[in-house]
């Protein structure tokens, strides 16, 4: 067990250093802007090209397993939209964002160094599977939902080509198929080209770490919600359960994915849910406490899993 704490609690300490630091340095937002843009655009792209373009192309032909993953991540968020929607009686707009919480995993800023540092360089690919076709999804889910709740004549062809574009230009998706077709032309970089890519990935935990914690901290938190515990639940067991169970049916899953794919889904709600939440002016406040609590309560529930990973219990 001690074992297990000693390789969760840095990642829940870096995210409590950027907490701390957001809320006692008086420092501008701007450098937070800053710090993000490299983690999107420059150090996580560079991890996730590095591990694929290294790995045999014949991996990452894994459809079975990516139908099994994405079906997860959307069928929690049609749960969480039904309770919010048809039950608490919200909006559309809220809904969707409360549908976010309960679906929508910390997958970039926590993803790949919670998977790395436990399960090693193996988890690099259903890391990177997961992250790709989870975010194509909720790119695909989030607009079309608020398009439909905003206004009752949508435009399909704009709002098909919003969503394509957004897809198309989204870093992390731009690294992994680079990094697919890397792999699969079999392209080395020039020597001083990776050495700077391997900086780059070098940093990429460490800072999005800590800059998921100063957003936090600088996030209002002063709506709580009674759905709350009910969403988080979905999100932090609900959905690692349903992807075990899909994955086990399937069969023939290398235990490393299994585990791998649990640990993604069992990461908190994303802060990007604040974000999107801030984009559309709907449920702000109350996504701002979710990622919070959900945080704080994955320090429990992630370490529990990791437990069970790595003594067997769950995964043999």
């Amino acid at each position: 067990m001690l074992n297990v704490v000693n390789l969760a609690m840095p990642f829940f300490l870096l995210i409590f250093l950027g907490f701390v630091s957001g809320r006692r340095a008086k420092l501008s937002r701007d450098g937070l802007a800053w710090m993000n843009f490299f983690v999107v655009y420059l150090a996580l792209p560079a991890l996730f090209f590095q591990l694929l373009s290294e790995t045999p192309v014949e991996e990452l032909a894994t459809f079975d397993f990516v139908a099994a993953t994405t079906f997860s991540t959307f069928v929690m968020f049609v749960l969480a939209y039904s309770l919010a929607r048809f039950i608490l009686r919200g909006s559309i707009g809220e809904a969707t964002i409360q549908a976010l919480v309960g679906s929508y995993s910390n997958i970039g800023y926590m993803g790949p160094g919670v998977t790395l540092a436990v399960l090693g360089a193996g988890a690099a690919v259903p890391t990177a599977l997961i992250l790709c076709f989870d975010t194509i999804l909720l790119f695909i889910l989030v607009p079309m939902m608020m398009s439909i709740g905003g206004s009752q004549n949508v435009k399909v062809g704009p709002l098909a080509f919003e969503i394509f574009k957004k897809i198309v230009t989204h870093p992390f998706i731009l690294a992994v198929f680079a990094g697919v077709l890397a792999a699969a032309i079999e392209f080395k970089p020039p020597v001083a080209i990776d050495q700077t890519i391997s900086f780059l990935r070098q940093a990429a935990a460490p800072c999005a770490l800590f800059a998921m914690g100063v957003t936090i901290a600088l996030q209002p938190s002063r709506r709580t919600a009674k759905e709350l515990p009910v969403l988080l639940l979905i999100k932090l067991v609900v959905h690692p359960v349903l992807v075990f169970v899909l994955l086990e049916w399937i069969g023939g899953v290398d235990s490393l994915w299994i585990s791998t794919a649990l640990l993604m889904a069992a990461l908190p709600p994303a802060a990007n849910v604040y974000v999107l939440a801030q984009h559309y002016s709907s449920y702000v406040e109350r996504a701002s406490t979710a990622v919070l609590y959900g945080t704080l309560a994955s320090v429990i529930t992630l370490p529990a899993l990791i437990y069970l990973i790595q003594s067997g219990i769950l995964v043999p």
